[in-house]
């Protein structure tokens, strides 16, 4: 039988307890880590829906109005001039270097319109060119579209004869069509025409393992006289800027460095 006192002592520990869980229990409410009303909604929360499926890849994405482009496209150049002609067909140096510009000239402006797509490329003819300015021989040496060779064969077969040759004798030379976009045919520069031509690059060790062994030397084109070159120069024309300025991209683009085009 408990006694009275100690009866007293258990009831008193008792409210104590229930007293102290009471000021826990209004103190979790009051800070909200205990909710009385678990199925009202809180004004704080926000109810996001999505009503497409995020894609998952590129291919998903729908394309953007803005999105479509326009392929580039290059008109095809003026033909030259009867001026242009009569100074090709007398310029002699550098295996008639104008007679070569002009002939690749009419063919490209017969060309037509270059369109950026499957259709554009180069093409490389040697042509051959008699005398009398009649086209003896056309032969593809390489190509990158199909339909460039075909627009510049029908071009080259379409042509009237040409002025004679400057030298009087048959015209044998290599000539790049460009058909696309993003490529033209320069202009040529005449300023250095009347300098010896550097010679050709190679090793002069170098051996099949089967010929004899001899030591090839390198041929340098002797420098004209002060009088020969004077006498050059006189019929070397005014360089036009669209020339230089194409053979300055040339020499940009040959010696530049992948270096320099790198972001540090």
């Amino acid at each position: 039988m408990i006694k009275p006192n100690r009866l007293s002592s258990y009831l008193f520990i008792g409210l104590s307890i229930a007293f102290h869980l009471s000021l826990i229990l209004m103190w979790a409410v009051y800070e909200g880590f205990i909710d009385v009303n678990p199925n009202d909604k809180s004004p704080d929360i926000i109810e996001v829906r999505l009503e497409e499926p995020i894609p998952k890849n590129n291919s998903d994405l729908k394309p953007s109005p803005n999105d479509d482009k326009q392929p580039a496209s290059l008109a095809a150049p003026s033909a030259p001039t009867a001026k242009e002609w009569a100074f090709a067909s007398k310029y002699t140096l550098k295996n008639s270097k104008g007679y070569r510009h002009s002939f690749g000239q009419q063919v490209r402006s017969m060309m037509g319109t270059a369109v950026e797509g499957p259709d554009q490329g180069h093409v490389r003819f040697r042509i051959e060119i008699a005398p009398n300015g009649s086209i003896t021989k056309v032969e593809t040496l390489w190509k990158t579209s199909d339909k460039a060779e075909q627009l510049a064969r029908k071009a080259i077969s379409a042509m009237t004869t040409l002025p004679p040759t400057p030298t009087g004798k048959p015209l044998i030379f290599e000539r790049t069509i460009s058909f696309t976009p993003f490529a033209s045919n320069d202009v040529p520069i005449y300023r250095n025409d009347c300098l010896p031509d550097p010679p050709l690059s190679g090793n002069p060790f170098v051996w099949d393992g089967k010929s004899p062994r001899e030591t090839k030397h390198i041929q340098f084109s002797e420098k004209p006289s002060p009088e020969a070159l004077a006498e050059c120069l006189k019929q070397l024309p005014q360089d036009s800027v669209e020339g230089v300025a194409a053979h300055n991209q040339r020499q940009f683009d040959q010696w530049r460095s992948s270096k320099f085009d790198q972001k540090q």
